[in-house]
């Protein structure tokens, strides 16, 4: 095997094929679209260079917010074959798999836990390949090897204390494990989709105090004379862009969270990732009062923000969940992931799935300790999501 240490990394990782050669950019910038793009799968929009670049544009990722750039690509020739985002990591905001404890344990102990290297899509707590390869490499898993190799090198090479890979899916597990890295687990609510022929056909597989309950909720929206409107791709008007981000201005300043995304984010995916966005809206009296922004591709759909302003009976539920399941089962879709946490996801349909991340950590003592931690923390997790069918909404089929 080409890496089991805890410390030491071989620094030979690309002898396996010399046609390959390695570049680092501190920008997607220096990558056309067309190379980047070939890399991405068909159910994963937040990797694809627009949405990335956006953070780049919008000064979400930079020195300034402990997000810098750090885009590991392998080239055969001019022909990009493989690639990694990573981010050199001074803080650990916006994550969502959250080492605060370990950071303050470093620091009891006098030691360094930042910098710290980290492959996950900045502020967006959902699964999706780190990995990168295209689609017609003929060694699509030697080179994700090598890829997870050069990166375990750069953060040496960088003084990091650790390497971390968030929210990887279940096939990229084996590659991590393999390389001796850590293997944590977390969970959130994902609707997955039963083949389900209309939102009818959904609420007759839910319990019957779950079924009226939505069935009221639903009546609530529209008692209170709302009106409900989902937009997709070309049909968002670009003025939408300043009524979304204001809407999710109002949830930031009602929870006292960090701004992570600023209004020139939100402009460059309005103008250049709108194919990939739905939008739930309500107005009332012709004046928007709330909304969702949503990402779709493929066969997954993906909720990420929501405000409003001014409170109204079930609202919430409404753009965040009814009217998008409703538009996954129109459109065929077959993952919904609506955000992270929320156990009340539960009775409207939503069920705990595992979420998965890898962790390399370069001190002997912090990597058993570390360890030791995520294995009582599995056990943990595990006793939660259970399955226990008096928890579950759906009735139990004979």
């Amino acid at each position: 095997m080409w890496f089991r240490s805890k410390t030491d990394v071989s620094s030979t990782a690309l002898q396996t094929n010399r046609n390959l050669h390695q570049q680092v950019f501190h920008s997607l910038r220096e990558v056309t679209p067309e190379s980047w793009n070939r890399l991405i799968g068909d159910a994963f929009p937040f990797a694809e260079y627009n949405y990335l670049l956006a953070l780049e544009e919008g000064q979400c990722v930079g020195i300034e917010t402990g997000w810098e750039p750090r885009y590991l690509t392998l080239w055969e020739g001019k022909r990009l074959q493989a690639a990694c985002y990573l981010y050199q990591k001074t803080n650990s905001n916006g994550e969502y798999i959250f080492d605060w404890d370990w950071a303050n344990a470093y620091q009891r102990y006098g030691q360094r836990y930042f910098p710290k290297l980290t492959s996950a899509v900045p502020f967006t707590p959902a699964t999706g390949p780190k990995l990168l390869v295209a689609a017609d490499a003929s060694n699509p898993r030697e080179l994700q090897h090598q890829l997870l190799a050069s990166a375990l090198e750069l953060a040496q090479r960088g003084g990091c204390s650790s390497l971390h890979f968030l929210f990887i899916p279940t096939e990229e597990r084996e590659i991590y494990e393999a390389a001796g890295l850590l293997l944590r687990h977390s969970f959130q609510f994902h609707w997955q989709n039963q083949g389900y022929g209309s939102f009818e056909e959904f609420l007759s597989r839910l319990r019957s105090k779950r079924r009226k309950e939505i069935l009221r909720e639903r009546r609530q929206v529209q008692e209170q004379g709302l009106e409900v409107i989902l937009l997709q791709g070309e049909e968002i008007e670009p003025r939408l862009c300043q009524v979304m981000h204001d809407f999710y201005l109002t949830t930031i300043d009602r929870k006292w969270a960090m701004p992570y995304l600023s209004y020139e984010f939100f402009q460059y995916i309005f103008t250049h990732f709108r194919d990939h966005l739905v939008l739930t809206l309500a107005r009332k009296q012709g004046k928007w009062v709330a909304g969702t922004i949503n990402y779709h591709k493929g066969p997954h759909l993906f909720g990420r923000y929501w405000g409003c302003w001014q409170d109204f009976r079930s609202l919430h539920f409404e753009l965040c969940y009814y009217r998008l399941i409703e538009y996954a089962i129109e459109q065929g879709v077959q993952r919904f992931e609506a955000g992270a946490q929320g156990a009340h996801k539960i009775q409207r349909g939503f069920l705990p799935n595992l979420t998965y991340s890898a962790h390399w950590i370069a001190h002997p003592a912090f990597h058993q300790a570390i360890g030791e931690f995520i294995e009582e923390e599995k056990r943990s997790i595990q006793g939660n999501i259970e399955n226990n069918p008096e928890l579950s909404p759906y009735r139990q089929e004979n």
